[in-house]
């Protein structure tokens, strides 16, 4: 037993106790040392403080407890069984390995990110990239900066400081982690003009409000919340035809951004990045994490001029991207290009998965565990998520554990498992979906049930 502060082990001693071996593997030395220190100052303190004396057992259960909420803190593999594809807080959208084992081979040494390999002077960053990206989109340029957001903001900076911007009352959304597109707006030097009213906007709205000061029309697609009922928005070529009247760009904030039709899919069409363009958008933006597939980026396309004018900002320079996802953009886009998207990117090809296959394998799974009590495999939905299709359902399957299992005791079980596996909580029952987890986790999933229905 602990009875005084100086009776606790040395730091050293505790670093190289075989006790933790398993817990300290994997953290810096230096980071596990500092972990013990701050438990060890804590406990003293507990002790000064109760006058209780404290085992050794408790000490190291507690140093234990530190250092796995470290290593929890650390990026790593999960399994996705929540039944939303693209999930921000688990990376958004699954990356290809296709285009990891073509980055190996590209970034691993140096790379002609910004080289021109035919002339041998400085070229421009991410050439072949946006050449890819306005081929995809069809439009006459694109660039790249680190999200959409950043995306936005660079727009609004160099086409509408102190300027007005027109945009309708309906599409003042807020998107991910609080942040506002009127907040957006104001930071980037715009100054916000509403347009008609929550539910209602008409295209005579945006015109009573344009004048001399008035910069550009900003349309924001409402990807993460739907508007129903008595309500009517401007579709984005009447909008074109009021920018070209009155000499004004349009933008267009795509939010997720597509470049497949979605509707043979998911019975919905979500707007594509080349209607857009075709619908004469001068600018369009959107993410390169959602449903393009990739990694984070924000995606601008449009006319030349103002991509030109975007890219002579000096504050791109404060928001462009590195030769890493650079090169992941450009790799995706070569997939869309090529046709391929729908065998090489993980998010189509979950979506691909007929439900009688998905049943089959959560069949399976539940025999290959002896077929316990109070665990089915049941229809169930999914929804696409990253901001994207908030009211349409998925058809999917999952392995449905009963009340009697209790939901948040497996949930916690699942999630300490290696690799964890993250699920959710339906009317007291915890579902595991099936629909995000490729075939190669079975393995794993298998093993977890065992191991959680074990006890």
């Amino acid at each position: 037993m602990i009875q005084q502060p100086r009776d606790f082990p040395a730091i050293e001693e505790i670093l190289q106790s075989e006790r933790l071996a398993n817990a300290i593997a994997g953290l810096p030395r230096p980071v596990a040392s500092t972990i013990i220190k701050q438990t060890v100052a804590a406990l003293k303190e507990k002790l000064i403080e109760s006058k209780k004396p404290i085992s050794v057992d408790a000490m190291f259960k507690e140093i234990d407890k530190a250092l796995a909420v470290a290593k929890g803190a650390e990026i790593r593999r999960v399994i996705n069984a929540t039944g939303i594809l693209v999930h921000t807080n688990l990376g958004r959208a699954p990356f290809p390995d296709a285009v990891f084992a073509q980055l190996k081979e590209t970034l691993t040494g140096y790379c002609n990110v910004e080289f021109d390999l035919r002339t041998g002077a400085r070229g421009d960053r991410g050439e072949g990239c946006e050449r890819y990206l306005a081929e995809l989109s069809e439009a006459e340029a694109g660039t790249i900066v680190n999200n959409c957001a950043a995306a936005l903001f660079l727009i609004l900076n160099s086409l509408a400081n102190r300027k007005n911007v027109l945009i309708s009352r309906g599409e003042l959304v807020q998107i991910g982690g609080g942040f506002r597109i009127p907040d957006i707006l104001k930071r980037a030097g715009a100054k916000l003009v509403e347009v008609g009213t929550t539910n209602i906007t008409t295209v005579a709205d945006y015109a009573s409000h344009i004048d001399d000061q008035t910069a550009l029309i900003l349309k924001v697609h409402k990807s993460n919340f739907v508007q129903s009922g008595f309500s009517e928005e401007v579709p984005l070529r009447e909008l074109v035809t009021l920018g070209k009247q009155k000499n004004i760009p349009v933008v267009n904030d795509l939010g997720s951004g597509v470049f497949v039709d979605t509707y043979s899919i998911m019975g919905y069409a979500e707007p594509t990045v080349q209607q857009s363009v075709r619908s004469g958008a001068d600018l369009t933006c959107f993410s390169g994490d959602k449903l393009l597939g990739g990694v984070q980026a924000g995606l601008i396309v449009g006319r030349a001029s103002l991509i030109k004018s975007v890219k002579k900002n000096p504050l791109f320079r404060t928001m462009r991207v590195d030769k890493v996802v650079f090169a992941v953009v450009e790799r995706l886009l070569a997939t869309y290009l090529n046709g391929t998207q729908a065998t090489d990117i993980p998010l189509w090809q979950f979506l691909a998965v007929p439900d009688a296959e998905l049943y089959q394998r959560g069949k399976s799974l539940v025999r290959d565990v002896g077929n316990p009590a109070g665990v089915s495999v049941e229809a169930s939905k999914v929804f696409l998520g990253g901001g994207a299709l908030p009211e349409k359902e998925i058809p999917s399957v999952a392995v449905c554990f009963s009340k009697e299992h209790k939901a948040e005791r497996l949930l916690v079980a699942f999630r300490r498992n290696d690799p964890p596996i993250i699920c959710r909580i339906e009317e007291d029952r915890l579902i595991l979906d099936l629909k995000a987890i490729p075939l190669s986790d079975y393995p794993s999933l298998l093993s977890a049930i065992r191991t959680v229905l074990g006890g």
